[in-house]
């Protein structure tokens, strides 16, 4: 009398794996770009939070845009918005790195003698009162993280245009986005 065999083969589940391996190799390309597309989605969707924050800032405080980032953040946990902690965006962008984008902030641009040039992760920023008015800022996101270390640089200024190129930091000489 035989008896009736339970279970699988061995070779029925490397057949099984195989076909999970290949089906994965197929999977995980398209996971990857569409992570870094979704990385590139959130570096501009906070470019725009950035504008609309100096903005904001320009026409509630009357001083001319922020002289630092740290300006628009809140490190340091204050509760009441002011002229130096304006509770404009949240700590993660403030921090400079978010979605494996690094921002960058500069004050007056074109004229540095003018006012505080910075940048935002700079650690030793301080927040004393710029000596001059801000006319015009820079904002600028690069891949530091991003999947194969390649990625679309962002930038922005006062104009509010965000700007894009595909292999070297954007200036606003570059192309803006569509739509």
């Amino acid at each position: 009398m035989r008896r009736e065999a339970r279970g699988f083969s061995l070779i029925e589940l490397l057949i099984v794996v195989a076909i999970i391996l290949i089906i994965a190799a197929i999977a995980i390309p398209d996971l990857l770009k569409s992570r870094q597309a979704a990385q590139q989605a959130s570096a501009v969707g906070s470019l725009r939070t950035l504008n609309t924050s100096e903005v904001t800032y320009s026409s509630t405080y009357t001083l001319g845009f922020s002289y630092s980032l740290s300006v628009l953040d809140n490190p340091d946990g204050v509760t009441t918005s002011t002229a130096s902690d304006a509770l404009l965006i949240d700590s993660v962008l403030g921090s400079g790195v978010k979605s494996s984008y690094e921002f960058s902030y500069t004050a007056n641009p074109a004229t540095p003698s003018q006012g505080v040039a910075c940048v935002v992760n700079n650690p030793t920023q301080n927040k004393a009162a710029s000596t001059s008015n801000v006319t015009g800022y820079t904002f600028n996101a690069s891949p530091a993280l991003c999947v194969d270390g390649n990625g679309n640089y962002y930038f922005t200024d006062q104009s509010g245009v965000i700007r894009m190129n595909n292999t070297a930091p954007a200036s606003n000489t570059d192309n803006p986005l569509a739509g």
